[in-house]
């Protein structure tokens, strides 16, 4: 499909999915939008979040992934939007298997009797990106056998440049748009897709992973055969196990399913705190369970494509958060975020903590194993973000995994308490970086240094504070500077602002004058030869729009 007809059918799925009643919503109902003749269709009877989930889905597989990585926004994304988009499947039908078995033989160039003993031409699962075959090592090794689609970056790059220009359009008609930084979520999720068409890359996380969990009870990654991979095609050990998400099933085998949940709250915290390496796409899809021992449970994890990790500063962010929170201490969560910089300086400490204050305490008043740790991860960010906190994109990923893995906990187990697995590792962590034992180890390693530097610093303290002082100075001088020329340009901006609206009014006028005056008399004057007012009312409204559209 050339470009023009891709347009053409998303313009139909914007119109039959009636997706202009989602625009107006963040857009703030303008000017264009209630003279729109699509105000004069009857109303839809679905939500506008169900209406924009089957119109994503309608549009195929890189809308579908694009609906998903915004459905992880729930920090910026209102409510019924992000459940909504949560629940867009990524199942497509699959391609040939003699394509696949092509591509294979390209990527990797032997023919596919040299590759595999056996290779089965119909895949056991098919996705947007790639699909998944099955077939057997000359060592009788079973194997999964994943091959991107053919063609699909051609298919990727058409649509991520449509979706990159309805991203800026809607942020500039919309303040929520804007709000949710649009045109950076798209690129962040170009960014993401394309990474994901690197099977490479897949491998080296599943082989750290594998590495990172090797002898633990927790989890189990699958081996990668190297020598089978390339950017296009990976070659993984074949697992069989039952998927998460039959709960009956692993009930019937008599499967521990309190230890069963601990242990995957305690599998990511693990990944978090102590590898700091996150398997960041835990859908019940790509998790599996070994119940060799049904009272020793284990997970299985595929499909390593997005991972997570944190900097120091995060994982303290996190921790010292938590903490505070598991104490009540609302003054001390303030502090950590004027501390790390998530929030401007200048914002009054007493405020925030109060505003805080208000949205946990009433959380308390439930037991503390019913509150949820991802929503209280969101609650926070939205809280923030009221005092301009820019959530970054690590902590989004690790919001949307912690989600993930809290629910499907408690779906094995009701009475999971998330807080109790996760406290220890939050302790941990800040003792390890922070506590007596950590502070010596790093005075000891420092010892030589210091031992060399402190006699010869010594002496220069005196200098050293007067210049700090000296430049502290000049930097307060630069910084009224640059308060100065800001302010002038917040006026002249607003001024500009100013200009532009009465050019919008203006125009407005002169369109609706250009509509009178050719309303009625544009059959007369033609039969009449009088055209003074159909040109009049040509050039009105000529005029108008032309100051609408620079307004």
């Amino acid at each position: 499909m050339n470009r023009i007809g891709r347009v053409a059918k998303i313009l139909l799925t914007v119109a039959r999915h009636r997706l202009d009643r989602n625009i107006d919503r963040f857009a703030g109902h303008h000017w264009w939008y209630r003279l729109s003749p699509a105000r004069l269709v009857p109303a839809p009877t679905k939500p506008d979040a169900v209406r924009l989930r089957e119109a994503m889905e309608s549009l195929g597989p890189v809308f579908i992934k694009f609906g998903q990585i915004l459905s992880t926004r729930r920090d910026l994304l209102p409510t019924d939007y992000a459940d909504e988009l949560a629940k867009l499947q990524d199942q497509v039908p699959p391609f040939p298997g003699d394509t696949a078995i092509a591509r294979i033989e390209a990527s990797l160039g032997e023919p596919i009797e040299a590759l595999f003993e056996t290779f089965d031409a119909e895949p056991i699962a098919s996705a947007s990106l790639a699909q998944v075959h099955a077939a057997t090592m000359a060592n009788g090794d079973e194997v999964a056998v994943k091959v991107i689609r053919p063609d699909i970056e051609r298919v990727i790059e058409k649509d991520l440049a449509l979706i990159h220009t309805m991203a800026g359009l809607l942020e500039r008609i919309s303040k929520d748009a804007r709000r949710l930084k649009l045109k950076a979520v798209v690129a962040d999720y170009e960014r993401t897709i394309f990474e994901e068409l690197n099977l490479e890359k897949e491998a080296a996380n599943t082989a750290t992973l594998r590495r990172n969990f090797a002898g633990s009870p927790l989890l189990y990654a699958p081996r990668v055969y190297w020598e089978r991979c390339s950017e296009s095609v990976l070659v993984l050990e074949r697992v069989r196990a039952v998927p998460i998400s039959a709960v009956d099933r692993l009930k019937a085998a008599g499967t521990d399913m309190k230890k069963l949940a601990e242990r995957g709250v305690e599998t990511f915290f693990t990944q978090v705190f102590k590898h700091n390496f996150f398997h960041a796409d835990m859908h019940p899809g790509n998790i599996f369970i070994d119940i060799t021992d049904p009272a020793n449970p284990s997970y299985i994890a595929i499909d390593c494509a997005i991972i997570g990790t944190l900097s120091e500063e995060d994982q303290s962010y996190l921790a010292r958060n938590v903490l505070a929170f598991l104490n009540r201490d609302y003054g001390r969560i303030a502090r950590l975020h004027l501390e790390s910089g998530w929030i401007p300086a200048g914002t009054d400490p007493q405020e925030f903590e109060d505003v805080i204050r208000g949205l946990l305490e009433p959380i308390f008043q439930r037991p503390l194993k019913e509150i949820s740790f991802g929503h209280f991860l969101i609650a926070l960010f939205q809280t923030a973000r009221k005092f301009n906190m820019e959530v970054q994109p690590q902590l989004v990923l690790l919001q949307k995994t912690l989600l993930n893995i809290e629910g499907l906990g408690r779906q094995l187990y009701p009475d999971l308490d998330v807080w109790n697995t996760a406290k220890p590792f939050m302790e941990s962590w800040m003792r390890d970086r922070y506590g007596p034992v950590a502070l010596l180890a790093n005075l000891i390693e420092h010892a030589p240094a210091l031992a060399v530097e402190l006699p010869r610093l010594l002496p220069q303290i005196p200098d050293l504070v007067a210049t700090a002082m000296h430049k502290l100075g000049d930097m307060d001088r630069r910084a009224s500077v640059q308060r100065e020329a800001m302010e002038r340009l917040t006026r002249a901006i607003d001024g500009q602002n100013r200009r532009g609206r009465w050019r919008r009014m203006a125009g407005a006028a002169l369109v609706g004058l250009g509509l009178v005056l050719l309303w009625r008399p544009l059959a007369d004057a033609i039969a009449t030869s009088d055209s003074v007012s159909v040109t009049a009312g040509v050039v009105a409204a000529l005029a108008g729009s032309v100051l609408v559209l620079r307004g």
